[in-house]
């Protein structure tokens, strides 16, 4: 495969999720606002900090509330990363390797664009809000129910595969660094009802509140929470998950190419090393140092990955 049609593949994947990820952060911001109403502008601040677009909002001298922050991550054409950019990117990049898709898979990402380009056409409305992130998390859904009955399991799947798995883990790691470090101005509020209903909040935002409960019932804590969203295998969100599933498919592209890359190393020691650690270990180094590491960790990954498979060369 030429390294431009999978760098397309994967750059494809990478927007589609990284736009439901933005509408999951979006959620957990207004869901955490409503708990903290007093401090709202800090809250919307750190959001759009995990985003990585803090500096961008900035620019124009916009307040932190809920409205500028919504439609600066949901809709606005000068953002690059709102869902309504990466979306035309993600259908961009479709269109170029729609020859390696197949029909079902092109037309879903088709349909998504359209639907969620007319949904997002109007402004900030709190009532309509969450109906509008459901719409953007079931059109991203129905993308990747075409290709997992679709796609024929082969190189052009496997690139898919990484683009979602890098984009999740990167979320994950942003959405917990959000709770944990911005959003607790002091170690005083650790245990507290408030503090206990965010992190209720940050495992509804990744679709992860049921599952919990039915591995670990009782009450939440953070611990608990932050083991499940960083450790368990089994969760389809969490760090471990994702990255073990990025060394499977570049370990499937070895067999294909008969070839083992650096990027296949990189994987396999991120996992190891998260295998290697319990929750307690993560907390006693510093959640936020950790998560900090692991964002790092992953983008260092993605560049190799580019490099190893010549996407622009």
């Amino acid at each position: 495969m030429l390294g431009k049609t999978a760098g397309g593949l994967l750059w494809m994947s990478r927007y589609l999720e990284r736009s439901e990820n933005t509408a999951r952060l979006v959620e957990a911001g207004f869901r955490i606002a409503l708990t903290r109403s007093s401090a709202s502008a800090d809250e919307w601040s750190s959001i759009m900090a995990s985003a990585a677009a803090r500096h961008v909002f900035e620019e124009n001298g916009r307040p932190y509330d809920a409205r500028n922050v919504v439609d600066f991550l949901l809709r606005d054409p000068d953002n690059p990363v709102s869902v309504l950019c990466m979306l035309a990117a993600a259908r961009n990049n479709a269109r170029l390797v729609r020859t390696a898709l197949t029909r079902e898979v092109w037309e879903a990402v088709n349909v998504c664009w359209i639907t969620l380009k007319s949904a997002l056409a109007a402004p900030y409305d709190a009532a309509e809000l969450p109906s509008l992130l459901g719409l953007i998390r079931q059109q991203s859904a129905l993308v990747r129910g075409a290709m997992h009955g679709t796609m024929l399991r082969n190189d052009i799947y496997n690139f898919i595969r990484l683009g979602t798995f890098l984009e999740r883990a990167d979320n994950t790691a942003r959405i917990l660094d959000v709770k944990y470090y911005v959003l607790l101005p002091s170690v005083s509020h650790v245990g507290k009802a408030i503090d206990n209903v965010q992190w209720e909040t940050i495992l509804r935002a990744v679709s992860a509140e049921r599952a919990f409960g039915w591995l670990n019932g009782g009450e939440a804590n953070p611990m608990a929470i932050a083991a499940f969203l960083i450790l368990d295998p089994r969760m389809p969100r969490s760090l471990a998950f994702s990255t073990a599933k990025m060394v499977d498919n570049l370990t499937h592209l070895e067999t294909a190419y008969a070839d083992r890359r650096r990027s296949q190393d990189m994987a396999a020691g991120m996992l190891t090393r998260l295998r290697a650690r319990s929750i307690q270990e993560i907390f006693d180094a510093g959640l936020h140092e950790c998560i900090g590491t692991l964002v790092t960790e992953n983008a260092a990954l993605g560049r190799q990955i580019e490099e190893d498979y010549r996407f622009y060369g």
